[in-house]
């Protein structure tokens, strides 16, 4: 699968916002559309800090 949680850094620490995301899609310059593999939807505000696919793992930061 290749699908990762999304995660936003607040205080130094990562809040999990979203699991099994498939789909990061730009709304503008720092809002985000996340879209699960269920067709679970979530619109978030930030700027994507890291993508580890390896890990599975989206970063963002306010």
């Amino acid at each position: 699968m290749c699908e990762a949680n999304a995660y936003m850094i607040k205080d130094g620490q990562e809040e999990l916002i979203m699991e099994s995301v498939d789909i990061v899609e730009p709304q503008s310059e720092d809002t985000w559309r996340l879209v699960g593999i269920f067709g679970d939807r979530k619109t978030i505000k930030g700027r994507i800090k890291l993508m580890n696919l390896v890990d599975h793992k989206i970063l963002f930061e306010a």
